[in-house]
């Protein structure tokens, strides 16, 4: 089927994290010893405090803000022995404005290339503002004809309603548009909104799914 336009998710699609967490900046880790983290607990702290990441933020410096809040949360209840807010400051700062924050697939640009010149090419993302700036950074969003980012909206993918802004802008009819996400659940949804769906396996993990799996996005 010729698709009208590709619809690409943000992470483990184009870029990937440069750590085992998307937490762990290169910040985070040159700070503090990762391998003494109790990741259960973590894990936990991060589970009562992750609804601050899902609010709608509009700015760089409302995304700092709320990333601060996040890790304060986080690392002063964990048993960190250099623990101080200058600490949080400057992780929150990493996670917002650092451009190299993640792992960038080097082969991206000659698959974007490609794409871009059969299809229109859209980004639906959870993501704040600082995605954005990465992709423009990187010289990425001359690809893209938008770029969708959850948080300037105030809805996830989950939330079903982020994915109708891109269809009704676009008016998208059922079997125009292909979309390309690592998580399945996210998947679902898009399949129920009328698109097409692939789930992208950059590492080829040998996950099982219902969808097709790629593991580039010159298999499309």
């Amino acid at each position: 089927m010729k698709y009208k336009y590709v619809i690409l998710d943000f992470g483990k699609v184009v870029a990937g994290p440069l750590n085992e967490m998307w937490d762990f900046t290169p910040k985070f880790v040159e700070l503090i010893d990762t391998s003494k983290i109790d990741k259960i607990k973590y894990k936990k702290l991060r589970s009562e405090i992750e609804h601050i990441l899902y609010e709608k933020v509009l700015t760089l410096d409302e995304e700092y803000n709320m990333f601060y809040n996040f890790y304060e949360y986080i690392l002063s209840r964990l048993n960190i022995d250099n623990y101080s807010s200058k600490m949080v400051e400057e992780i929150a700062y990493d996670r917002t404005y650092n451009n190299d924050k993640y792992y960038l697939y080097p082969e991206i640009y000659d698959e974007l290339e490609y794409l871009s010149s059969k299809y229109k090419l859209l980004m639906l993302s959870d993501n704040w503002p600082c995605g954005i700036e990465y992709m423009k950074k990187h010289n990425l969003d001359k690809y893209f004809d938008k770029i969708y980012i959850s948080s300037l909206y105030g809805f996830l993918k989950q939330d079903k309603i982020f994915f109708d802004y891109l269809i009704n802008d676009y008016d998208i009819k059922p079997g125009e548009a292909l979309f390309i996400d690592d998580i399945e659940s996210n998947l679902d949804v898009g399949k129920e909104k009328g698109l097409d769906c692939i789930l992208m396996d950059r590492y080829n993990t040998g996950i099982i799914s219902k969808y097709k799996i790629i593991n580039t996005l010159l298999d499309i």
